[in-house]
């Protein structure tokens, strides 16, 4: 039974039943509430309305520290553009040697397909990202028209890299000649035609998606960046996700009462 588009924004993989399902509650996350990451936001806006248009658009790599607002960003990018005919498809690794039958599903829909991968790595031995390099470029079938895929990683490579991997690699007329090992690794990468870094915000840049959240509340800023600030340290972490675990933990009463 196929997903019916027009009710469903988004669907997931799930094996036991061998098909999509459609997701029902949608994190309702708004491209506004995303602080810190103006110029990543603006390219993949950018390339997502180009994508709706069916003008040159390109498959995305959102890439670095945790808690930035990667797989936000994506979720957020839903809820705007759905109603312009956006649709978001997530996939997990474990399931990519089924993506072919959802391409071949999905290729004559009139809707626009994000593949959504969150997290998205491979570990030595593992070749199901080849499932995925089909989807993106194509083998003697070409790549759906109507599909992108938006992967997020820590990883810039997607795939582990070892130092035995770069025997081999050579440097010829100062030119860099990879070990075979090594282009194997990096060619998964190299589809993503736009790659989108991330990185631990600053302390004020911090404090300020803390402001966002907490605008509209009666509190003390001195002692709420202080708080925060201190829970953030306890987490070794800046980011908005850690802002918005703040954010969660002054809800429930667990600061500031």
């Amino acid at each position: 039974m196929s997903v019916d588009w027009k009710l469903y924004r988004a669907a997931v993989y799930r094996p036991t039943l061998g098909r999509l399902k459609g997701i029902e509650q949608i994190d309702p996350i708004a491209l506004e509430d995303l602080l810190g990451v103006e110029e990543q936001k603006r390219k993949l806006v950018a390339n997502t309305e180009a994508f709706l248009r069916g003008a040159p658009s390109r498959n995305v790599l959102l890439w670095g520290s945790r808690g930035t607002g990667k797989s936000s960003l994506i979720k957020a990018l839903l809820n705007r553009y759905a109603p312009q005919g956006l649709r978001v498809i997530e996939f997990f690794k474990s399931d990519l040697r089924h993506l072919p039958e959802i391409v071949d599903e999905i290729r004559q829909e009139p809707w626009r397909f994000i593949l959504f991968l969150d997290d998205l790595s491979f570990s030595e031995g593992e070749s199901d990202y080849t499932y995925l390099k089909s989807a993106m470029e194509g083998s003697i079938e070409s790549a759906p028209e109507n599909l992108r895929v938006y992967a997020t990683s820590n990883r810039r490579h997607l795939v582990a890299e070892y130092r035995r991997d770069n025997e081999g690699t050579s440097v010829a007329k100062e030119e860099i000649h990879y070990a075979d090992a090594v282009e194997e690794k990096i060619s998964l990468a190299d589809r993503f035609g736009l790659w989108l870094s991330f990185y631990a915000v600053s302390e004020a840049e911090y404090l300020k998606i803390v402001d966002h959240y907490f605008r509209g509340y009666e509190v003390d800023r001195e002692r709420l960046h202080l708080e925060a600030k201190r829970f953030a340290a306890e987490r070794a972490s800046r980011s908005g996700r850690t802002a918005r675990q703040f954010f969660d933990a002054f809800q429930a009463m667990e600061i500031l009462d």
